[in-house]
C-alpha cells in the first residue's frame, strides 16, 4: 500500500509541474493592431522593422474610387494574427522608444506578408530585406499597386506642410 501512495504522489507531482511548465502557452496575449506596422503586445510597443505601410487616414483610389488603403493594411494584418500567437525578434528600439522587430505568426514573417501583399512598402532608407517582396507585388499588381497611391513617407511629409 505504501508503494502505491508514493506513486499517486509522484504522479500527481509529474503532472502538477508540467501543468505549470505549459501554462504559459495556455495563456491568451494582451495584442492590440495600432496600424499596419505597429502592435502592442503584451505592454510593449512593437514597430515592424524593414516595412512602412499606409497611415490608418491615408487614402487611395481604386479605379476613380477613393480605397480607405491605410484602414485596409490594419485589417489584413488583424485577419492574418487571428487568433495566433504573434512572436517577435527584436532589434532594438526607435527614436520614439519603441520595440523595433520582426513578429511572425506560425514561422510567417508578417512584413513580409503585408509587403507581398501590397499593403506594405519595403523601408529600403532603414532595410533592403523586402524589397523582392515588394517586388512581386509589384509585378503582380497586387493590393495598393493596382491603384492609384502615395508612399506612406510622402504622405506623411505632405501632412506636415
Amino acid at each position: 500500500m505504501y508503494l502505491n501512495k508514493r506513486k499517486v504522489i509522484f504522479l500527481i507531482s509529474i503532472l502538477s509541474l508540467v501543468f505549470l511548465l505549459t501554462i504559459n502557452d495556455i495563456k491568451s496575449q494582451e495584442l492590440k493592431v495600432v496600424d499596419g506596422d505597429t502592435i502592442h503586445l503584451n505592454g510593449e510597443k512593437i514597430r515592424f522593422t524593414g516595412i512602412d505601410t499606409p497611415e490608418l487616414n491615408q487614402t487611395c483610389i481604386n479605379e476613380g474610387v477613393i480605397d480607405p488603403c491605410g484602414v485596409t493594411a490594419k485589417k489584413i494584418l488583424i485577419d492574418k494574427i487571428a487568433n495566433y500567437k504573434v512572436e517577435c525578434i527584436s532589434e532594438g528600439k526607435d527614436q520614439y522608444k519603441r520595440i523595433l522587430a520582426e513578429c511572425f505568426v506560425n514561422n510567417e514573417s508578417l512584413s513580409s506578408y503585408l509587403v507581398r501583399s501590397g499593403y506594405a512598402f519595403a523601408y529600403r532608407r532603414y532595410s533592403k530585406k523586402f524589397v523582392l517582396d515588394e517586388d512581386y507585388a509589384r509585378i503582380n499588381t497586387i493590393g495598393m499597386w493596382s491603384m492609384k497611391f502615395d508612399y506612406p513617407w510622402d504622405y506623411r511629409k505632405s501632412k506636415k506642410n
